[in-house]
């Protein structure tokens, strides 16, 4: 009997048989029943590439409320002795002014201010505006896909993230002002209403904020992951996908284990503000009053927090790495570099990202010995960093580079991430931690490293793929001027604070002009509150960019612009709601063919010639 072979299914194939998907799915179905109203098409949007605007957009928003907030707490640190009744009007009760008409931020506020700076940034930003925005564009679009596997859950996940961000926005207006025990929300100021100002109201809202946020983490990381496992088209192998899409998955998947904890640490907390008991809290004294809390210890909390916070490093960084690694390839027309490295090492960074939290925790009274474990992971995990980013070189080395936008980004973030991260290796040791912990040494590494890199990256994917989101160029001109001046800015920001952290000047602290020991920095901390205006400044040249070019840039002419070799670029300029019109393309190749066999780049769908054998990096 003759054997048959059995070809796997396409996306088409799935949605045909299971959904009832025809052919003309883009024309038909989506373009009647998805897109015919302005709700549909532009609020409550199943469409993968419309929410991914979405998340983008509301990222921004979020970026100048951060970045803002900021401004105001370096004002106080550079100026602390100006009169800064002049901006009383916007901030009200939170600007005191004396007999003599001369205004100074509320202390109160300052740690509001650092604590919403910390979570709106490191959540609403870098999590959902950084992986929510690209995860959604391109994972459909790179693997050959209609949509998410569930575009439901995929709208859902936004919203979820709206109303999160919503209710952290309410928290701003609280007569008691907004949660102002740090982002981190360390016991007992967290877990005490009566602790402070700030831990009351503003606390709870900040707590239910988040575990909103969380639902949203868990319901786009499932889309991905599934999406990613079943829906890649025919000839779409694990080895054929670019790199964005596998830091994408990986991220997924960290974000799924580790959040549920966070939410694990706040239903404790929430059981120590409102039930009376003990998780956290033991033998404290507010007033001189002894509490009936006995018991608890806020190291758990420590744990429970560090055991996601620190994946959530890698949930945030990942992202920009895949963007990164596909931007570099296609602007210095060279193929990957080890591309079988690179992925192993973004699994190698997901793994170990588990097992090094308690580097958090050194000065805590975590064992010595238990340090050592923690310390050699933390060193460990510093090599499969070192391999992407020898990659990312060899890849630009004696390539044929296009100095764009996006090309100067990426660069940008490979500079970032190597000064950033050789920072690391000092506060990974639990020797020299004990010295530079909770100091700006800390704040310059993790701003470096985690926050600016991960800009960089975001702002080198929003540049490379603006055109396929609206089918017209940002101002290149523009975006030249914002790499500079933020690259420059940045680290005038941040590198003098390493020298802060090294003459022991402590983080969070309201002002330092009564310290002898510390005001001889004033002069330097004026510099880096110059130095945060300007970048500032240049962060909103970005958005008007964004915003102009979306209806007035430079029209996209042709569906591959870039000359990449992806699949997104096989769509229309302005694909609709289904990406491909008819059937779409199957792939031949991995995603790297560039100046091969005398040609400048080879799609993925284009097929081997007699011949030519298939790279695999």
């Amino acid at each position: 009997m003759a054997s048959v072979t059995v070809q796997p299914k396409t996306t088409d194939d799935i949605l045909i048989e299971e959904l009832g998907y025809d052919d003309h799915f883009h024309e038909h179905h989506h373009g009647d029943k998805y897109q015919s109203g302005f709700i549909s098409k532009y609020v409550f949007s199943m469409d993968h590439k419309m929410i991914a605007k979405q998340f983008l957009i509301t990222g921004m928003f979020w970026a100048v409320i951060g970045a803002l907030m900021s401004l105001v707490f370096r004002l106080q640190l550079g100026f602390p002795q100006e009169d800064m009744a002049w901006i009383k009007p916007i901030l009200g009760q939170w600007i005191t002014v004396n007999d003599a008409g001369i205004g100074s931020l509320d202390p109160n506020f300052y740690y509001a201010l650092v604590t919403m700076h910390g979570t709106i940034l490191v959540f609403f930003v870098l999590t959902a505006g950084l992986s929510g925005t690209f995860s959604n564009l391109l994972i459909p679009l790179q693997l050959g896909a209609r949509d998410m596997a569930s575009p439901m859950l995929n709208m859902m996940s936004y919203w979820f993230f709206f109303l999160s961000g919503l209710i952290m926005f309410f928290s701003l207006f609280l007569s008691t002002g907004p949660f102002s025990g740090g982002w981190t929300a360390y016991p007992p100021l967290s877990a005490l209403p009566q602790a402070s100002s700030g831990s009351g109201a503003g606390m709870t809202l900040w707590t239910f904020s988040l575990v909103f946020f969380v639902v949203s983490v868990l319901l786009g990381g499932i889309n991905y992951i599934t999406t990613v496992l079943n829906l890649r088209t025919q000839g779409m192998s694990l080895w054929r996908m670019p790199l964005t899409i596998w830091t994408f998955f990986v991220t997924a998947i960290l974000g799924l284990l580790s959040f549920p904890v966070l939410v694990s640490a706040f239903f404790l907390m929430i059981c120590d503000r409102e039930l009376g008991t003990s998780f956290y809290l033991s033998e404290i004294f507010i007033g001189g009053e002894a509490l009936d809390h006995v018991g608890g210890s806020p190291i758990l909390y420590q744990h429970l927090f560090w055991f996601l916070g620190h994946p959530e490093v890698y949930i945030i960084i990942l992202p920009a790495m895949g963007i990164v690694s596909e931007v570099l390839s296609v602007h210095s027309r060279k193929p990957i570099f080890g591309y079988k490295a690179m992925v192993y090492s973004v699994l190698a960074i997901g793994f170990l990202a588990f097992i090094v939290w308690a580097h958090h925790m050194f000065m805590s009274g975590v064992n010595p010995f238990i340090s050592n474990f923690f310390v050699l992971f933390t060193l460990i995990i510093a090599v499969p960093s070192a391999v992407k980013v020898f990659n990312w070189i060899t890849t630009l080395y004696g390539g044929n580079i296009r100095f764009t936008v996006p090309a100067l980004f990426g660069i940008g973030f490979v500079s970032l991430f190597i000064s950033g991260g050789l920072t690391g290796i000092f506060l990974g040791n639990s020797a020299i931690d004990i010295f530079m912990h909770d100091t700006y040494f800390v704040v310059a590494h993790f701003h470096i490293v985690m926050g600016v890199a991960a800009f960089f990256g975001m702002y080198a994917g929003v540049y490379h793929w603006f055109p396929k989101m609206y089918g017209r160029f940002m101002n290149a001109t523009l975006g030249k001027i914002h790499f500079w001046g933020t690259l420059i800015g940045a680290y005038a920001i941040f590198w003098p604070m390493h020298y802060l952290g090294m003459a022991g000047v402590p983080r969070r602290y309201y002002k330092f002009d009564t310290f002898d020991s510390f005001s001889h920095f004033a002069d330097m901390n004026k510099f880096i509150t110059v130095a945060a205006v300007i970048v500032f400044a240049l962060q909103v040249l970005m958005i008007i960019n964004f915003f102009y070019s979306i209806w007035f840039g430079k029209k996209v002419e042709s569906k591959n612009p870039w000359k990449a070799n992806t699949l997104e670029w096989t769509t229309p300029i302005n694909p609709g709601h289904g990406n491909w019109e008819g059937n779409i393309p199957t792939v031949q190749r991995w995603a790297y063919d560039y100046g091969k066999d005398g040609k400048d780049y080879i799609p993925q769908h284009i097929p081997l010639q007699e011949g030519e054998t298939e790279s695999h990096g």
